[in-house]
């Protein structure tokens, strides 16, 4: 049996903030706490959704505390925040942390006891206060999924909860809130967009309609990621990678993860490194192992992006994807050694044994040793 979960509203397109209002007006909340960060809030990104909170005249407050990788302590504050000012529904703005930050927020204030119980699958009872997430960046998925990661500072661990108690209530993706992001922030959560889809597509828990989805996903990517990265204003590029998320984010949460994800959370724990950065990094090296094992859904993804399959074996169809992915990292500025990023090598036996014990490691198409894993680490040191 497979159960699929996705928002029940989601908007898309050029300008489908201004759908908002209505919406929101229906849940027939009373005041609001709005989720963001300090640049969100002081760039006027914000702004924009609380013009259209205003325009129904819904009282709100802002909490605008969240870091890049939002930790127990951001979470604890802004549950302090909601239930001071008596708020009875969150509305996320941001990418992936304001996100997760939100829905821990909004499962901590009808759950409560210490969210680090919360670590793993299914660990709550009770559904979220309603959640309106809407997303500035392309490539998260946080917004559509029942996956969030908050980190443990005293463990230095990025805690992955997987709760289908957190799923958002409406889901907007509006393109024209994302013309101004940066290059490296483009180019970092269109990686972690493509490795969501390419770790639905390897895991066993992948089927018929995660794969189709995913795969979905792949073709856009490497047709509009590059074009995103280099130009911002494209609005085309936005739009499409915009479908990018929903269509890979469907997939990962409804099959599943994998090592990517298990040592990219780690090098976020310790060193509080991008997301998108250390999954683009580790991607190429992790499925290059996965293949060697079995390298037969590789076909589709290298027929997906574009490459020929003609004529080749599963395994030069797995080689040409990972020197695609090599290259597309490249091309939109990726980082290629993580000695760049601060990382040392006395942290890789610490890094090693968390992502064996990450909640994404199941997911994996096969279970490395932990010599493996400080192997593949190295690759990139």
């Amino acid at each position: 049996m497979s159960v699929y979960y996705v928002p029940s509203t989601n908007l898309f397109g050029r300008g489908c903030l201004k759908e908002l209002a209505a919406l929101v007006n229906e849940l027939g909340n009373n005041k609001a706490m709005v989720v963001t960060d300090k640049f969100l809030n002081e760039t006027g990104v914000a702004g924009k959704v609380l013009a259209e909170l205003d325009s129904i005249n819904l009282e709100y407050i802002v909490y605008d505390d969240v870091k890049p990788n939002p930790t127990i302590e951001n979470v604890y504050a802004g549950v302090d925040v909601f239930n001071t000012n008596e708020c009875d529904v969150l509305v996320s703005v941001g990418g992936g942390s304001p996100q997760d930050t939100a829905k821990a927020i909004g499962l901590y204030v009808t759950n409560g006891g210490d969210l680090r119980d919360y670590e793993g699958v299914g660990k709550t009872k009770n559904k979220s206060i309603p959640i309106i997430a809407v997303n500035t960046t392309a490539g998260t998925s946080s917004e559509f999924t029942i996956n969030y990661v908050i980190t443990d500072t005293e463990r230095e661990v990025k805690m992955v909860m997987v709760d289908k108690n957190s799923l958002v209530t409406i889901a907007v993706n509006d393109p024209e809130l994302m013309v101004d992001k940066p290059s490296a922030l483009t180019a970092a959560t269109g990686m972690d967009a493509l490795t969501h889809a390419i770790e639905a597509i390897v895991t066993p828990g992948a089927y018929a309609v995660t794969d189709a989805t995913a795969l979905a996903a792949v073709e856009i990517i490497f047709n509009y990621l590059s074009r995103a990265v280099k130009n911002g204003h494209d609005i085309e590029a936005r739009e499409q990678m915009t479908y990018v998320m929903f269509l890979g984010g469907i997939a990962f949460n409804n099959a599943g993860l994998g090592f990517v994800h298990a040592m990219a959370h780690q090098l976020g724990g310790v060193y509080d490194l991008p997301h998108g950065v250390c999954n683009a990094m580790l991607l190429p090296i992790v499925e290059r192992e996965n293949a060697k094992r079995d390298p037969r859904k590789f076909r589709a993804i290298a027929k997906a992006a574009g490459l020929n399959v003609d004529g080749k074996s599963d395994e030069q169809c797995a080689d040409e994807v990972i020197e695609a992915i090599k290259a597309l990292s490249k091309e939109v500025g990726i980082p290629s050694k993580l000695a760049e990023l601060g990382v040392n090598e006395v942290d890789l036996e610490k890094l090693a044994i968390n992502s064996l014990n990450d909640a994404c490691a199941p997911g994996n198409p096969f279970q490395p040793t932990k010599e493996e894993v400080i192997s593949m680490f190295q690759e990139i040191l």
